[in-house]
C-alpha cells in the first residue's frame, strides 16, 4: 500500500492524476433521470474490443487465399484449441453489435439527442454506423464458404448499376470481373487494416464529441425543459446531478454483462442463428446456389433493390434515405426534443422502423 501511495504521489506530481480523475469521474455529474439506453455506447465499446481481441486471434491461423481460406477457417474450427469458441464469438459478436447499433440509433433518435449542439456527435455516429455495414461486409467474405462468396457477388454487382462510374466501380470492389483473389485480398486487407484504423479515429472523435457537449438530458418528466439554443459553445452541465463514478458506471457495467452474457449463450446454444448451411461448404464459382440471401441487416437494402424496376432507383432510394438520416440534425432544428411534442416526427419514426422490418421480413421469406 505504501508503495501505491509513492507511485500515485510522484505520477500525481507530474500529471495532476488524481484532479484528472475527479474531473472525469466523481466530479462529472450526469443527468439524474439518465436510463439504460445512455449505457448502449459504452457496451458497444465493450463489444468492439472484443471483436478486436478474436480477430487478431483468429489472424494467427487464418490464411487469405482462395485456395486455402476455407480450409483454414475449417482447422481454425477442428484443430485449433478452442478455435471454434473464438471464431464463433467473433460471428456471433458482429451480430450482436448490429443489434446495439440499431438500438443505439433508435434511442438518440427517439429522444432527439440528435439536435443542436450535438450534429457531428451524430454525424460521427452515423459514420460508425455505416462503417460498422462495411466492416461485417468485407468480413463476411473472408471464409470464402459458398454463402460468403455468392452474397458478395450478389453485394457488389449493385455497384455496377451506378451510371457513369458503376463498371469502373465494380472492378475496383473486385480486383477484377468477378470475384476472385483480388478480391478476397483487397477485402481482407480493408477489413484487418484499413477499417480499423479510420474506425478508432472516428470512435475517439466521437467520444470527444459526446464528452466535450456534455450528455443530455432524457427528455421525460415534468423537470424537463428544452435547451436553449446558442451560437456559442458552451458545455452542458447538470448541476445536482449524479457523478459519472460510481453511480453511472455500475449501470454501464451491468449492461456490459449482459450483453457478455447473451454473446455466450448464443454462441454455446445457437450459433446456428448466424451460420447457416451454405456458410459450412467451400465456395464454389460453378455452382450458384438456388436461394442465396445477405445477413439479416442487409435484408432491407437487398429487398428493396427487387422492389424498384431498376438496381438504379434502388440504390437511388436506398441514398435518399440515408442522406435523410445523416443530415436530420439539419433538418429537425426545433430545440423540442419531447416524444409527447413531436407527433409528426414520432410517426414518421415508427412508420420508418415498420417499413425497414417489413422489407426485412419481406426479403428473408422471398
Amino acid at each position: 500500500m505504501k508503495l501505491q501511495k509513492e507511485a500515485m504521489n510522484w505520477l500525481d506530481s507530474r500529471l495532476g492524476i488524481r484532479e484528472l480523475l475527479h474531473s472525469n469521474l466523481t466530479g462529472y455529474l450526469l443527468p439524474r433521470n439518465v436510463n439504460v439506453w445512455y449505457t448502449l455506447g459504452s457496451v458497444l465499446l465493450a463489444l468492439f474490443g472484443l471483436q478486436f481481441l478474436t480477430g487478431i486471434l483468429l489472424l494467427i491461423y487464418y490464411v487469405p487465399d482462395t485456395e486455402k481460406a476455407f480450409a483454414s477457417v475449417t482447422a481454425i474450427m477442428n484443430q485449433v484449441p478452442y478455435g471454434w469458441l473464438i471464431r464463433y464469438l467473433h460471428v456471433v459478436g458482429s451480430n450482436l453489435i448490429m443489434v446495439f447499433i440499431l438500438l443505439h440509433m433508435f434511442s438518440v433518435l427517439f429522444m432527439g439527442s440528435y439536435k443542436r449542439p450535438r450534429e457531428l456527435t451524430w454525424l460521427s455516429g452515423f459514420g460508425l454506423f455505416n462503417m460498422g455495414l462495411i466492416f461485417c461486409l468485407t468480413g463476411y467474405l473472408l471464409p470464402w464458404s459458398q454463402l460468403s462468396f455468392w452474397a458478395t457477388t450478389v453485394a457488389t454487382d449493385a455497384a455496377g448499376a451506378i451510371p457513369v462510374v458503376g463498371d469502373t466501380l465494380l472492378e475496383y470492389l473486385r480486383g477484377g470481373a468477378s470475384v476472385g483473389d483480388a478480391t478476397l485480398g483487397r477485402f481482407f486487407a480493408l477489413h484487418v487494416m484499413g477499417l480499423p484504423m479510420a474506425f478508432l479515429g472516428l470512435v475517439g472523435f466521437h467520444l470527444f464529441c459526446v464528452r466535450r457537449a456534455g450528455i443530455s438530458s432524457a427528455p421525460f418528466g415534468e423537470d424537463y425543459r428544452p435547451t436553449e439554443l446558442s451560437n456559442s459553445f458552451h458545455h452542458q452541465k447538470h448541476p445536482g446531478g449524479v457523478p459519472f463514478h460510481p453511480n453511472y458506471t455500475i449501470k454501464d457495467l451491468a449492461m456490459i454483462f449482459f450483453a457478455l452474457a447473451l454473446l455466450v449463450a448464443i454462441t454455446f446454444y445457437a450459433p446456428w442463428l448466424f451460420i447457416p448451411l451454405d456458410a459450412l461448404t467451400p465456395a464454389d464459382p460453378f455452382s450458384t446456389p438456388a436461394h442465396i440471401k445477405p445477413e439479416w441487416y442487409f435484408l432491407w437494402a437487398y429487398q428493396s433493390l427487387k422492389i424498384f424496376p431498376s438496381a438504379l432507383l434502388g440504390l437511388a432510394a436506398q441514398g435518399a434515405a440515408m442522406g435523410f438520416l445523416a443530415m436530420l440534425p439539419f433538418l429537425d432544428r426545433g430545440p423540442e426534443r419531447r416524444p409527447g411534442k413531436r407527433p409528426i416526427f414520432v410517426t414518421l419514426y415508427l412508420l420508418g422502423i415498420l417499413l425497414t422490418v417489413g422489407l426485412s421480413i419481406w426479403g428473408h421469406y422471398s
